[in-house]
């Protein structure tokens, strides 16, 4: 059955349960029924409490890491990796690194509205986190890179961010003497080239992964993991608020593109499929894990915190043709909207410090 399709068979099962944890929440005995002057507590109607576990399993986190057979796991194709993402002399002035914009203190971001690329000059976007990207199904805001060993690279080599030639790149890390055996080590046979540097970075990248969320716990079972209000939030996260129609799965993405009413004159996606009406404005959507972490949202950074977020998807945003249909006023009580604050709050991890590699002399 489809996402859509499961929300419309679950809906009216949470129609009087939605309504009803508003008043008691559903941390031990979940639903109530009001009668006349008095509210008694009942166990959940089993429609209702198949419907919650049904949708918990959705988000359940998988057990391993994909890697791509073109370009499987190995640990030290990893270390070298994790060395060049910190490395600032990948980029043409050895001011700039792939950490620069993608730092684990900002969650993997950056923390600015939009990047700083070469020269200090402000890009058009903001910075996306690269967490869980070793799920990702296309890369970059408007999706124009396949995979991650391009993602890699592009930034690289693109004039507005690291600005280094690819070919002036191999040429420097050669004369770094310790490059040379780790990639001998992680490339039996080839050594440094731009295929290996990219393979290298991303394999390093698909190791970044959210840690166990409350949200985790207690979809697991621990009901004292999260508040009740966040319970409630989850359920209108995925009926009124149909949030999860895009953000769906264990990394709340579907990894489609949507006009979700910014006032911006990005065109996004629209770029490349300037015929299609519904690409004009529309932009990758992101995974929510590590949410609490990476402010400012969306694509240019335009909003500031989890409740103006949420303010915009309820009043709908600019209505143009180009506007997801999905997107639409969604008539929120201000109780429904701190619920829903309260469920994404859960989604965020405590990750582990990263430290910073030695670097190759």
């Amino acid at each position: 059955m489809s996402r859509s399709g499961f929300i419309r068979s679950v809906s009216s099962s949470f129609a009087v349960a939605a309504a009803t944890l508003g008043v008691i929440g559903f941390a031990n005995v979940s639903f109530g029924e009001a009668i006349v002057g008095e509210m008694r507590r009942t166990e959940p109607a089993p429609k209702a409490a198949a419907a919650i576990n049904a949708m918990k399993a959705e988000y359940r986190r998988p057990a391993l890491i994909p890697f791509p057979k073109e370009n499987p796991y190995t640990p030290e194709k990893a270390a070298l990796g994790k060395k060049l993402y910190f490395d600032t002399r990948i980029s043409v002035t050895s001011a700039q690194s792939c950490a620069s914009c993608h730092s684990p203190g900002f969650g993997w971001g950056d923390g600015l509205a939009v990047g700083v690329g070469h020269g200090m000059a402000k890009l058009g976007r903001h910075s996306p986190t690269i967490v869980n990207a070793a799920w990702g199904a296309i890369f970059m805001w408007d999706g124009r890179l396949a995979d991650l060993e391009e993602q890699a690279l592009g930034p690289i080599q693109s004039p507005g961010e690291m600005n280094m030639p690819i070919e002036v790149l191999m040429e420097r890390l050669a004369t770094i003497a310790e490059y040379k055996p780790l990639f001998a080590t992680a490339f039996p046979g080839t050594g440094l080239s731009p295929k290996t540097l990219a393979a290298a970075i991303a394999t390093y990248e698909r190791t970044v992964v959210s840690e166990q969320a409350p949200f985790d716990v207690w979809i697991e079972g621990n009901e004292q993991a999260i508040s009740d209000e966040a319970k409630r939030g989850f359920v209108i996260f995925n009926t009124k608020a149909q949030c999860s129609t895009c953000h769906e799965g264990w990394n709340f993405t579907n990894d489609g593109f949507q006009d979700i009413g910014l006032a911006s004159a990005d065109v996004g996606r629209g770029q490349f499929l300037p015929g299609v009406i519904k690409m004009k404005h529309a932009f990758k959507t992101p995974g929510l894990r590590e949410i609490t972490r990476r402010s400012p949202f969306m694509h240019d950074g335009s909003i500031a915190t989890l409740e103006q977020v949420v303010e915009h998807y309820d009043q709908g945003g600019a209505d143009r043709p180009s506007r997801s249909d999905l997107v639409k006023p969604l008539g929120l009580t201000l109780q429904e909207k701190s619920e829903l604050v309260a469920f994404l709050k859960t989604l965020t991890s405590h990750l582990d410090p990263t430290t910073v590699p030695v670097l190759p002399r």
